[in-house]
């Protein structure tokens, strides 16, 4: 059983930063799949940013050049680095790990880019 634990969210100008962290227990994740997804109101939970075992990113066309996805085995933790907000990346954010074929999810925290 894997426990994924967000953290970071908040409140934050437009073009202001925010990096959210996912501290996972449970299980040793260095070598699986583990990522973010993000949803607000009305809309589906859409994937963010996910990084493989071998360091290889993938990320959500919007957020491109602004947010930057890690992970620190050691600590067992995945970051995101989300910079230059705007008001549609407001969203409650999800961590993610994909062990052993079975999906994990956090319980998510809020971000809100609002001035």
């Amino acid at each position: 059983q894997v426990q994924l634990v967000e953290s970071g969210g908040g409140l934050v100008q437009p073009g202001g930063s925010l990096r959210l962290s996912c501290a996972a227990s449970g299980r040793d994740l260095s070598d699986e799949v583990i990522g973010w997804y993000r949803q607000a109101p009305g809309n589906p939970r859409d994937l963010v940013a996910i990084i493989l075992s071998n360091g290889l990113t993938n990320y959500l066309d919007s957020v491109k050049g602004r947010f930057t996805i890690s992970r620190d085995n050691d600590k067992n933790t995945v970051y995101l680095q989300m910079n230059s907000l705007k008001p549609e990346d407001t969203a409650v954010y999800y961590c993610y790990a994909l062990s052993q074929l079975t999906p994990y999810w956090g319980q998510g925290t809020q971000v809100t880019v609002s001035s």
